[in-house]
Parts: structure tokens; C-alpha cells; sequence
């Protein structure tokens, strides 16, 4: 079984990262084995954007420490679980964000879901660039509706939640790790 990670972060109003999400998940069955949510000490004192969604009621309790200490603990649980692999939508903005993970190999999760000839849930009549990409609404939400069906599905920029969403889009994808860029 090979085991990866799913990450999302959520910047603040000076964009640094004041909230990680990541989860620990099963190649195969494509689901969470263990789940870690941080926020980031004083960095989510700054506010952001969705400062109101670092705490929510239906998820985890948060380890509120900082940034040094949570990824510490990240790459704790990636080698004590044997990951190498970190999954994230549009990788290169979380990539950039954390580059004290840039040793570990980074794949896009966009670079398939936005994609028809991936995602068999994108439209025929959808608009495409000649590589098969939908030219806009290519984001978590609008994936996760086209995916799930679920027009009342709203990404609540939450990092654990998102990540967690993140991972739902691989498992509906249905493909392999390896197919990943």
C-alpha cells in the first residue's frame, strides 16, 4: 500500500500561511488514514480572507503552534508512514507557500480534474482549450458539483476540510497515483 499526503494551506492578509491542513492517505482505496490540522502562531493573528473558517464545528480540534513546529510534525508523519508523495489542487501555489517540503514530490490535482479526458464528469458542451481543459471553472467547487452532482456544495476554506474535499475529487477521479503529473 503506498501512502501519500494531501495538503491545503490558507494564507492570511500578508499572504504567509496561517493554516495547514494534511492528510495521510491509502493509494488504494484512496482514503484517510490520519488527519492533522494546524494553525499557525502568529501568523493567523494577522487575519485573512477566511479567518472565520479556522475554526469550524464539525472539524478536528486544531494545534495551534508554529510554522517550524508544524512542519516538523508533517514530514514526521510522512517518514514514519514512508510517503514521498504530496497531492495538493493547484500545487504550485501551496509548492510555493511551503518550501520547507520542496525535497518531497509534489502532484497536481487539478492537472487531472480539469481536465476532460480525465474527468469524465466535465460536460461535452463544456468549453475547452485544445488540450482538453476547461477554459474557466476549473476550481475545487465547481469539480466537486460536477463530480458529486451536488449543486449545493460550497469549498468552506477550511485547510483540513479542503484537504479532505481534495482527496474526495482523487477518489471520484478513480485514477491511479502514478497518472498524477
Amino acid at each position: 500500500m503506498e501512502k501519500f499526503v494531501v495538503i491545503d494551506t490558507e494564507t492570511n492578509w500578508e499572504d504567509a500561511v496561517m493554516s495547514i491542513g494534511a492528510v495521510m492517505a491509502d493509494g488504494d482505496t484512496m482514503s484517510a488514514i490520519e488527519a492533522r490540522y494546524y494553525i499557525l502562531d502568529p501568523e493567523y493573528k494577522a487575519g485573512g480572507m477566511y479567518s472565520d473558517a479556522l475554526l469550524l464545528k464539525n472539524s478536528m480540534r486544531p494545534r495551534i503552534c508554529s510554522r517550524a513546529e508544524a512542519l516538523e510534525d508533517i514530514l514526521a508523519m510522512c517518514k514514519l508512514n514512508g510517503a514521498e508523495k504530496i497531492f495538493a489542487y493547484n500545487a504550485i501555489f501551496d509548492r510555493t507557500h511551503l518550501p520547507e517540503l520542496q525535497s518531497m514530490k509534489w502532484h497536481d490535482i487539478m492537472k487531472l480534474a480539469a481536465y476532460a479526458q480525465y474527468n469524465r464528469a466535465i460536460p461535452r458542451s463544456a468549453p475547452l482549450c485544445s488540450t482538453g481543459r476547461l477554459r474557466s471553472g476549473y476550481g475545487v467547487e465547481p469539480i466537486m458539483r460536477m463530480l458529486t452532482g451536488n449543486g449545493n456544495y460550497f469549498e468552506t476554506h477550511n485547510a483540513l476540510q479542503d484537504t479532505l474535499d481534495e482527496l474526495k475529487i482523487m477518489s471520484l477521479l478513480g485514477h491511479p497515483l502514478a497518472l498524477y503529473p
